[in-house]
């Protein structure tokens, strides 16, 4: 299993638009091949903080929804709203 970690830093002002966004995003996720599951988070200390953890069967089926149109279209609504490029990190469980 593969977790991947995204994290967001939004634009002040722009929480709510950018939870809708991300729903869309999140639910657009839902039917993809080996997606397994995900939760968003929110920094205690910094509203404009958000942390996706999503789960995914391996790595060729992240790969697959990063580069597709689906979530090309999904980011189109998200990228706006943010106040610098995301950032994506791969991690694996431990052996």
């Amino acid at each position: 299993m593969l977790n991947v970690i995204i994290e967001r830093r939004i634009m002040p002002g722009l929480e709510e638009e950018y939870e809708n966004a991300a729903r869309s995003a999140m639910h657009a996720s839902l039917g993809v091949s080996g997606f397994i599951g995900g939760e968003t988070l929110v920094a205690l200390d910094r509203a404009d903080q958000r942390l996706m953890v999503t789960r995914w069967r391996d790595e060729r089926a992240w790969k697959a929804w990063y580069t597709s149109e689906a979530r090309a279209i999904a980011m189109q609504r998200i990228l706006p709203l943010l106040c610098e490029e995301e950032t994506v990190r791969l991690y694996q469980s431990a052996r």
